[in-house]
């Protein structure tokens, strides 16, 4: 039976974790090829780069050393961040790492744009090698894929759970495809099985200077989506996604490798990967059932990068750094099966653009590899910090010379912001601008709302409760501090002389752990007045009626506060603006409507 979860894991981490990466050879190849001559030469030390490069950021830099960081399991850029933050004491240490995260967290945000729409291109684009459809306009083949994407994000509210099941076996005979098909066009040419030794890309780079340092920006596509492989090891745990990639590995060498040796037999190929497999099959009963197949690889490696920045999202709005946005659970047993419908369009628009802006798949390579490069570099700047903090010699010593190989992959992808990589910049500054402007408004909001003090509010508190005629029942409040008592109950018990019985203040508590709750009163203040503290990790789907009515409370009423924010600048106007559009406190937490009380502060920002 454990064999068998293993087994069923195994599989479903290749349609989960590995869809990017596997739909990585479509376009990689090409792409690196219209910057240099695909001499044989050329060509060898291309493939030696594009293997260690998987070696080096894939199997080093995450299946053994980000995977080694973890919470009870899971994994992420908000989880480096919380490692991190936990160890340091200085304040603009915190501060510095907080922002470098944001950045981080708002380029992977920009990789779920870009990902579906260079991926799905790409595929589409394979229909020109059917015969009288070598002529079909661009504008129809950027239709088709736009049609596609329009379908995957539309599906995105059912749920991926619902075809979850099919993606590890579709990605199962993708993978095997692309092994056969690399093994075959390899017996061509066996001689490129000498890429595998190291010397032919360290001949490469020394050969070509400028140049060959400007193609590892390409040669960095193929290990694009190795952030899934930490991000998702809370979903299907660590285990199953290192065998997996075993498999992966293997069968991505051999297509490259194939491709490879395709390219130095057909030196004028352009598509590479689909003029290697209609030149093997010579017929279209083989090739449209491989060309059907590569788009829905494509679509699998679109859905992981969509699934996981609505989890990247819902990470960001549990710890605070973003709006609550309004979460539809599309899953009862899995937790990390959601749905964000105002990040979805916000996706799908994203990607429509960008189809229609870059037009080709190849030149959307200029944006994809920027968006990717920059959070690899920050992951490995704070996991070699972590590895610093914690005296781990040997892993920060490694962790540094490959954080000192991401940068170089970075900085070889600089030249490309004038021809598109821009576009990375920009889609990243969306998100990035929101949660800075957010960050910064909730604490001057914060600020503004003049919490008061427990002691002083214990002491008017008193006073009401013993002068005034109470209202039978039982009154909650929330307050993410039970230190500062928020302006709204103040305004309610001393300026309105509401006051009940029972009057509850419920503490939601975020813990850096991704998983766990519980809810527990902790605190009698006085008289009428308790504390009821609820701690969840930042994972968790909460279901605070279900809590409070397992502790035995039953409620008259809930009061929450209703800010009217009158903006004095542009930023705080954009501020209230996104507290308008996206839910508030009860909506998020879905609480029960016919008690809710909400009292209104006007604030001036």
């Amino acid at each position: 039976m454990a064999h068998r979860n293993h087994l069923s894991g195994t599989l479903k981490s290749l349609g989960l974790v590995f869809g990017d990466i596997g739909a990585n050879p479509i376009f990689t190849v090409p792409i690196i090829f219209l910057l240099i001559k695909p001499t044989e030469a050329n060509v060898m030390g291309v493939l030696s780069l594009i293997i260690w490069t998987l070696i080096i950021i894939v199997c080093v830099e995450y299946t053994w050393l980000a995977m080694s960081l973890g919470q009870r399991g899971e994994g992420g850029t908000i989880v480096l961040m919380e490692l991190l933050i936990g160890l340091l004491k200085s304040n603009r240490q915190i501060v510095f790492v907080t922002f470098l995260s944001f950045i981080g967290i708002s380029f992977l945000i920009g990789d779920g744009v870009i990902t579906p729409a260079i991926s799905i291109l790409s595929a589409v684009e394979g229909m020109r090698l059917i015969p009288k459809l070598e002529s079909v306009r661009q504008e129809i083949l950027i239709l088709i894929a736009g049609l596609i994407a329009i379908f995957l994000f539309a599906f995105q509210r059912k749920g991926s759970e619902k075809v979850a099941g099919t993606f590890g076996p579709i990605m199962f005979v993708w993978f095997l495809a692309l092994s056969a098909t690399g093994a075959i066009s390899i017996i061509q040419v066996p001689s490129v099985m000498n890429a595998i030794n190291p010397y032919y890309a360290v001949k490469f780079l020394s050969e070509n200077g400028i140049t060959g340092f400007f193609v590892l920006s390409g040669v960095f596509l193929c290990a694009t989506g190795a952030e899934a492989l930490y991000a998702d090891m809370g979903h299907l745990g660590k285990k199953p996604i290192v065998k997996a990639w075993y498999f992966v590995l293997i069968a991505v060498v051999l297509n490259y490798l194939g491709q490879g040796a395709f390219l130095i037999q057909h030196p004028n190929a352009k598509n590479v990967l689909f003029e290697m497999v209609f030149q093997q099959t010579q017929t279209l009963y083989i090739f449209i059932p491989f060309l059907v197949l590569s788009i829905i690889a494509t679509v699998i490696a679109s859905q992981s990068m969509i699934s996981g920045t609505f989890s990247i999202v819902y990470q960001g709005i549990t710890t605070r750094i973003m709006p609550m946005f309004k979460v539809d659970y599309t899953s009862n047993e899995l937790r990390s099966q959601i749905f964000i419908g105002s990040v979805n369009w916000f996706l799908l628009v994203s990607v429509l653009c960008i189809m229609s802006i870059f037009r080709e798949s190849h030149n959307l390579g200029a944006a994809y590899s920027l968006s990717v490069a920059v959070p690899m570099v920050i992951t490995g700047v704070i996991m070699t910090w972590i590895f610093y903090m914690k005296s781990k010699t040997l892993k920060c010593a490694i962790s540094l010379l490959v954080t000192c190989a991401d940068i170089a992959f970075l900085l070889s992808n600089i030249y490309k912001i004038p021809i598109g990589g821009y576009w990375a910049i920009i889609i990243a500054s969306v998100p990035l601008s929101m949660i800075m402007i957010y960050t910064a408004g909730q604490k001057r909001l914060y600020r503004k709302a003049k919490p008061l003090k427990l002691e002083t509010f214990l002491v008017g508190y008193n006073q009401v409760y013993k002068s005034l005629n109470k209202i039978k029942g039982t009154a909650l409040f929330f307050s993410k501090n039970i230190n500062e008592i928020p302006s709204y109950i103040v305004h309610t018990m001393f300026v309105n002389n509401i006051i009940y019985e029972e009057n509850i203040i419920i503490s939601i508590v975020m813990l850096n752990e991704p998983f766990g709750v519980t809810g527990a009163f902790i605190d009698n203040l006085a008289n009428g007045l308790r504390v009821f503290e609820i701690q969840a990790g930042y994972k968790e789907v909460l279901k605070v009626n279900e809590i409070l009515k397992n502790a035995g409370i039953t409620e008259k009423v809930i009061f929450y506060g209703q800010e009217d924010i009158v903006p004095s600048n542009i930023l705080w106007g954009i501020f209230s603006i996104i507290k308008k559009l996206t839910p508030n406190f009860v909506q998020f937490y879905e609480l029960t409507t016919r008690r809710l009380h909400g009292v209104a502060m006007r604030i001036e920002m």
